[in-house]
């Protein structure tokens, strides 16, 4: 789950949440060692990143998910479009580690990870640059006063907004009530993004590609109801 920071003096970024849990067992920090030398990437501030250079061979299309968690989401929609480059963003060792077991197990070429910030990713990607972008369940930061730390606000938006090509595919999702209000309030306030739902199942009901995360089957049993916003990048 991801949270936005805060700029700090000389324009260093605060990043709210953890980066690490348990200690990490020895066969995952070995993987860790093993494929992420392969798999990360790092950004270089200032500087402008085009996302095909990261893959083997042009893919015909580059999606994002920011704050991948366990990374079941990236790595099964990796898995049903090889012909997809995919870009991971989560600063969490322990939710990394697990989207590389992922990587190896099901053989997938075609996943990038950056184990940082991603408003450094979203300020170097170019114009236009993704077809599809995913912000699931990330961190609600329910008190008030913490609000500033959502990763979901104007800023961020107006960044996604500015990589999405027209026609590409904003989805969020979020089990806390509040967020989502503050979601799709936001949504709207950005004149480059629409709102695509014509029913309530639209948002009641994920999209027929969704894939189910731990996260996701914990709130459902815990009784929490997930709301699921899909904008479309207008122009």
């Amino acid at each position: 789950m991801t949270s936005a920071g805060e700029a700090a003096p000389q324009g260093r970024r605060v990043l709210y949440g953890r980066r690490q849990g348990p200690r990490l067992r020895p066969g995952a920090r070995e993987l860790i060692d093993r494929q992420l030398p392969q798999l990360g990437f790092a950004v270089v501030p200032g500087q402008s990143l085009d996302p095909r250079r990261l893959f083997a061979s042009a893919p015909h299309g580059i999606w994002l998910e920011i704050g991948f968690g366990g990374g079941e989401h990236l790595a099964a929609q990796a898995a049903a479009h090889p012909e997809i480059g995919f870009l991971g963003v989560e600063p969490f060792i322990n939710g990394v580690a697990k989207l590389l077991r992922a990587v190896e197990q099901r053989e997938l070429g075609n996943v990038r990870v950056l184990m940082d910030d991603a408003r450094l990713l979203l300020s170097a990607l170019p114009d236009a640059s993704l077809a599809r972008a995913f912000v699931l369940f990330p961190d609600p930061w329910p008190k008030l006063r913490h609000h500033k730390r959502r990763i979901i606000n104007p800023s961020t938006l107006a960044d996604l907004a500015r990589v999405l090509a027209p026609g590409a595919e904003l989805r969020l999702a979020t089990d806390d009530p509040d967020y989502a209000r503050w979601m799709l309030a936001a949504g709207q306030a950005e004149s480059r993004l629409a709102w695509t739902a014509e029913r309530a199942s639209d948002w009641r009901d994920p999209p027929a590609d969704w894939v189910r995360t731990r996260y996701e089957a914990k709130a459902c049993a815990a009784g929490r109801r997930p709301v699921f916003l899909t904008f479309r990048r207008t122009g």
